[in-house]
């Protein structure tokens, strides 16, 4: 049965917003994108009413979810403060609001590090984060998810880029996630791997025009509302630079560890330390950096071209007191496995690249090895 954008708006007609007037009245709803069973929008409010409307959010996505044909909703709650006026203390519940700003909460709030909470099942929650985009981060974050497989852990894989979601086509995964009991969505698996990816909810060129606390809250919800079930690692690929995504990871769950990819060049290696800067002021324990596209062998002459430099992430690791896990080549095995959806630990588990990976792996799952073992 095919959803329409009038069947959801009837059914929000029927909640009440703070104010006493039907949702649909309240000139507070985004345009609503309905796409093969999948609705999504958001319910625009001042943050100075935020906690006031969380439980409309909650019953409007009820109310979407009882619609025949409907398989999953994502409805988030976004919140702007008036020009002039200072944050309130904003709720972080699943699905609900997310800070709005970075700047350091008036003397005597609540630390928005205080909102944490463990997923149930997950021993370990670490970031794959690189402080600028086009230097791997996404095939880098699959393989070492495969790595740290091969070393006999339970590995899921969350992809966190809303705005450029790699995951589906680095693994091929075209299907839909289906809903438990419980109206939680079921990661795809995959490769021995547990995938979900916000990806898997649109089409692969659909515009994710979504302001900062709606990303925030469609990433909660990839945490919260997924039955991960047990897991020793969940791997999760963060979009790049230092924003709302990186944020509302650090606060919503307590980061066991963070990986910085990045290139062997200066310009990547700037960015590179603000992201390792950003993981250090939330306390998040930076687990090593990684030089990816580290060097070029040519594969008819054997001839290595060092194409960005190399070693500059070594040194950067070294000068910044961090493990270094390891160079990853810039080679054409990694390239057309990842285009085809068979990443190159799976494909070719015996070659050179599968074992570098795997012995990034290895150096993670060595400084995790404590957390889990608690788990």
């Amino acid at each position: 049965m095919s959803v329409t954008q009038q069947q959801v708006l009837e059914k929000l007609a029927g909640v009440t917003s703070p104010r006493g007037v039907a949702l649909t009245n309240a000139n507070v709803l985004s345009p609503i994108t309905v796409s093969d069973g999948k609705v999504f929008f958001s319910i625009n409010v001042d943050a100075a009413e935020a906690r006031a409307w969380e439980s409309v959010r909650a019953q409007a996505e009820s109310a979407v979810r009882a619609i025949p044909g409907v398989t999953a909703a994502m409805i988030a709650l976004t919140a702007e403060r008036k020009p002039g006026t200072a944050a309130p203390p904003q709720p972080h519940r699943h699905g609900g609001i997310a800070p709005a700003s970075t700047h350091r909460p008036p003397q005597g709030a609540p630390s928005p590090m205080s909102r944490q909470a463990e997923i149930p099942g997950i021993a370990a929650v670490i970031a794959v984060a690189s402080g600028k985009g086009g230097v791997g981060k996404s095939t880098t974050a699959l393989n070492l998810a495969l790595g740290l497989r091969d070393l006999g852990l339970r590995v899921g894989l969350l992809d966190a880029d809303i705005y450029g979601p790699s995951v589906p086509r680095l693994t091929g995964i075209r299907e839909k996630p289906a809903l438990n009991d419980d109206k939680k969505m079921i990661p795809i698996s995959r490769f021995g791997l547990s995938i979900m990816s916000i990806g898997f909810l649109v089409e692969e060129d659909t515009a994710m025009i979504w302001r900062g606390p709606m990303v925030m809250s469609a990433i909660t919800q990839m945490l919260r509302d997924v039955a991960w079930g047990t897991l020793d690692v969940l791997v999760v690929d963060m979009p790049p630079g230092t924003g709302d995504a990186q944020l509302t990871l650090a606060q919503n769950v307590p980061l066991k560890g963070a990986v910085i990819i990045s290139t062997p060049q200066d310009l990547s290696l700037i960015d590179a330390r603000r992201g390792l800067a950003m993981f250090r002021k939330v306390n998040v324990p930076v687990l090593g950096i990684v030089e990816n596209m580290s060097y070029f062998q040519c594969p008819h002459c054997g001839t290595r071209s060092d194409i960005f430099g190399h070693g500059g992430a070594r040194h950067e690791a070294e000068r910044l007191g961090v493990p270094f896990l390891g160079e990853i080549p810039l080679h054409m095995a990694i390239r057309t496995t990842s285009d085809s959806g068979n990443p190159v630990v799976d494909s070719e588990p015996d070659g050179p690249h599968a074992a570098i990976y795997r012995a990034i792996g290895t150096k993670v799952r060595d400084q995790l090895r404590g957390v889990i073992a608690a788990a």
